[in-house]
């Protein structure tokens, strides 16, 4: 087969058939008769690719190439065939030659090959000559694809003052031709725009610093340009671009810097401590965490009364006051602060110190201000019932301020509302106006008010506290009221009580108190006084054998003394029963025994008495119980007499749905009660017999009515049972409920005239209408109903 440059080089050979298939007996045929000629060789197909042109643009088919066979002789007996991706649709073959043809345009990157299949068949019979072959038709690629940046545009980040050839990042351009044809798809990095700053590897796309020592503080952002070329960079290549923004991150290379050496303040005298009294700033160039600045106080220039701390959000420097300021004593304060970084990159100490001093020079500023008292508070001490006007003591206040105004005083009527003391406004001298006690108010405390005279809007307070000293004029007394007793086996000289004291005068703790039994005269023969010197004393027996058949109880005196100026004292009685006691000396009783120790009756005899006593009203609790259970016995003997019986039914009836024990419609409709209709839950008694029913409503008298059927219900045993209530009510004259009769209602009825019904408009037309008849009939009406009434009462 002779092919074209498009063609496809076949080498047929098909096992099982005799004609020859080869291409050298073909291209030879003129030659077989040489010695020299070829001998034939049997051998298989040969397939090469077929190639066609993308994006071929000619208006005719483009030729692929040619199919043939050696079965061909050129008789138009072979009919060619083609089947597979695009046959018919891209892919044509001519039927008699063989000739392939490409009806369209490819595009490689859309489907770079094709997979088809051809044979040769018998144009008469269309029967095979061969068996199927398949080949493929490949796309043979162009660059008609120029290089993208996927990911464009593109950020980085690279430090300030980097050195060259620091690493920024890297940019991939991908290209959609053949990588294995040609140079269409290997790209070349270049940067357009962006030098001298940065550089681009022209293979790998890495970019890098290109100057060094890039100041951010200069020129924070680079916009850099890339272009990524095919066909290896040369002329007629396709080229894409990308723009990278590459901003210069920020590293501490610059100190802060006050503005000026010297920061003047002006700070009133009156500002209070803790408060800021002035703000400086040292300006950093770096930003974040480089541009943190820490203030300080240069050690040694009034750190005492000045601070300094770093407001987080502006870098300030804040000045706090840390003690109270005063005109007068000082005008003025200078002192240092400096500024430093609080974050330091080792790389650029060489840049210099990262730190700036400046001077703070503040003045006072002279400020009005209240009179101010000498101490901050005071206190003073005065005898109760001390005479008055007498003076307890005296408060200073006076004015500072240049000017020094007189200082008035007075106190406030709000801590001294009974007016127990005066001040002079002058001096300040403080007198007793009320008499003062201490039981009544131990301590005073005051507020004294200095104001100063040629501004009384300033003024100052100060606490007075007055202590009311105590003045002996109460006598002592005992502690508490003491319960005393003796025991009968006490012996002497045994102390049976520890007694102490009390008084209303101060001091409650220096107090000293003696205790002492009465003079020679008074003095007792049982007990006495014993004083123990620290303000307690015992009461000791004088002898024994106390016994309480004999007396028992005592009366003790006790002489109190206390050692107050002028000496109080005072006599107290303690209260000494005698008791009896066991053998420690422990309490059994005082008076339970000696009611009945004199008739001779013991404690065991007690006991027995007590024992007696509840037997006997258990055995009459006991009798009572069963008389009263016999007797509830024979109420419940008796059981034919069932009404004296409650009975229980433990069930729940049918209700108005139960149509077995009662006929529901008798007592719905009077008329249509049933002749003969016995009780079906009691057993009726042979003797009963059937009553007739009575219309009561056809009855004259009703009151006859009613006494006949209550005798009849008292006779009839099928009637309810003895718990239910038959209840029969009679209305009309001389009854409680006097007549209710709606006709002789209408008798004393006054005639009402609806006339004026016509006048309330049209809406009232029927109802006006409706009444008029009413009125017209009244008469008639009146007379039918008087007739009918005495008729009945007939």
């Amino acid at each position: 087969v002779t092919v074209t440059i498009h063609e496809i080089l076949l080498v047929w050979v098909l096992p099982g058939h005799d004609w020859p298939r080869s291409l050298a007996s073909m291209s030879t045929a003129g030659r077989s008769g040489g010695s020299g000629g070829f001998q034939r060789v049997k051998r298989g197909w040969v397939w090469n690719q077929f190639f066609v042109l993308e994006e071929y643009m000619g208006s005719d088919p483009q030729y692929v190439g040619k199919l043939h066979t050696d079965l061909d002789k050129g008789e138009s007996a072979v009919k060619y065939t083609l089947s597979g991706e695009g046959a018919g649709t891209i892919f044509t073959i001519d039927q008699t030659t063989g000739d392939i043809h490409a009806l369209r345009s490819l595009d490689r990157e859309e489907k770079p090959y094709y997979t088809l299949r051809a044979q040769a068949v018998d144009i008469e019979t269309n029967r095979p000559l061969e068996p199927e072959s398949e080949f493929v038709i490949k796309v043979q690629d162009i660059n008609d694809n120029e290089p993208k940046f996927l990911e464009g545009p593109y950020t980085a980040s690279v430090p300030e003052m980097s050195p060259v050839g620091t690493y920024v990042t890297k940019v991939t351009a991908t290209d959609a031709d053949d990588p294995t044809y040609g140079n269409s798809a290997r790209v070349v990095y270049s940067i357009l725009h962006g030098q001298p700053y940065f550089s681009v590897d022209p293979k790998t796309g890495v970019i890098r610093t290109a100057l060094p020592n890039m100041d951010r503080e200069v020129k924070e952002l680079y916009q850099v340009l890339i272009q990524a070329k095919d066909m290896g960079g040369q002329l007629g290549g396709l080229a894409g671009t990308t723009t990278i923004n590459i901003t210069l991150s920020d590293v501490n290379d610059n100190p802060p810097r006050f503005s000026k050496s010297i920061f003047h303040l002006r700070v009133p005298e009156s500002s209070a401590v803790g408060s800021a009294v002035g703000r400086i700033k040292a300006h950093d160039l770096d930003i974040g965490k480089n541009a943190e600045v820490d203030y300080n106080i240069i050690p040694g220039d009034e750190r005492g009364t000045f601070d300094i701390t770093t407001n987080e959000h502006n870098q300030e420097g804040i000045i706090i006051l840390r003690r109270p300021l005063d005109y007068e004593t000082r005008k003025a304060y200078t002192f240092k602060v400096e500024a430093s970084n609080a974050h330091l990159d080792p790389r650029f100490h060489s840049f210099g110190p990262y730190k700036d001093t400046a001077t703070v020079k503040i003045n006072i500023l002279d400020v009005d201000e209240p009179p101010v008292f000498s101490k901050p508070s005071y206190t003073m001490d005065i005898h109760e019932d001390t005479q008055l006007g007498t003076t307890i003591g005296a408060v200073t206040a006076q004015d500072l301020d240049a000017g020094s105004s007189p200082v008035r005083y007075s106190i406030d009527w709000k801590s001294d509302l009974d007016s127990f003391f005066d001040i002079d406004p002058v001096t300040g001298t403080i007198s007793i106006s009320e008499l003062l006690d201490r039981e009544s108010i131990a301590q005073h405390n005051i507020t004294v008010v200095a104001t100063k005279v040629n501004n009384p809007v300033l003024t100052s307070r100060v606490s007075v506290t007055v202590h009311v000293l105590d003045v002996n004029e109460f006598p002592p007394e005992l502690a508490i009221p003491y319960e005393t007793f003796v025991c009968e086996s006490a012996k002497v000289g045994q102390v049976i009580q520890i007694i102490s004291a009390k008084d209303q005068d101060l001091p409650m703790t220096g107090q000293k108190f003696s205790f002492k039994s009465p003079q020679e005269g008074l003095k007792s023969k049982n007990f006495t006084i014993k004083d123990f010197g620290n303000n307690t004393a015992g009461v000791v027996t004088l002898r024994k054998g106390f016994r309480r058949r004999t007396q028992e109880i005592y009366h003790l005196p006790v002489v109190i003394e206390d050692s107050g100026l002028p000496v109080k004292n005072s006599t107290s009685t303690l209260t000494i029963r005698v008791c009896a006691c066991d053998s420690d000396g422990a309490l059994l009783t005082c008076n339970a025994e000696a009611i009945f120790l004199p008739v001779g009756l013991s404690t065991g005899a007690l006991i027995a008495i007590l024992l007696c006593i509840v037997i006997l009203l258990v055995i009459v609790v006991l009798y009572v119980g069963v008389r009263r259970q016999k007797k509830k016995e024979t109420l419940m003997t008796s059981k034919e007499d069932i009404r004296d019986n409650v009975i229980h039914y433990d069930d729940e009836g049918g209700g108005e749905e139960d149509t077995h024990a009662f006929d529901m419609g008798t007592l719905r409709n009077p008329k249509a009660i049933k002749e003969n209709l016995f009780r079906r839950d009691v057993k009726p008694e042979a003797g009963a017999i059937p009553r007739p029913a009575i219309a009561s409503q056809d009855s004259a008298d009703i009151q006859n009515f009613i006494c006949q059927r209550l005798q009849e219900h008292d006779g009839d045993t099928s009637a309810p049972p003895y718990d239910s209530l038959a209840t029969y009510a009679y209305e009309g004259e001389g009854s409680v409920a006097e007549s209710l009769s709606s006709i002789e209602s209408l008798t004393g009825e006054t005639e009402e005239d609806y006339d004026y019904l016509n006048e309330w408009g049209p809406r009232f037309k029927t109802l006006a209408g409706i009444f008029g008849e009413r009125s017209e009939s009244q008469t008639d009406i009146t007379s039918t109903t008087s007739t009918t009434t005495t008729e009945n009462k007939h």
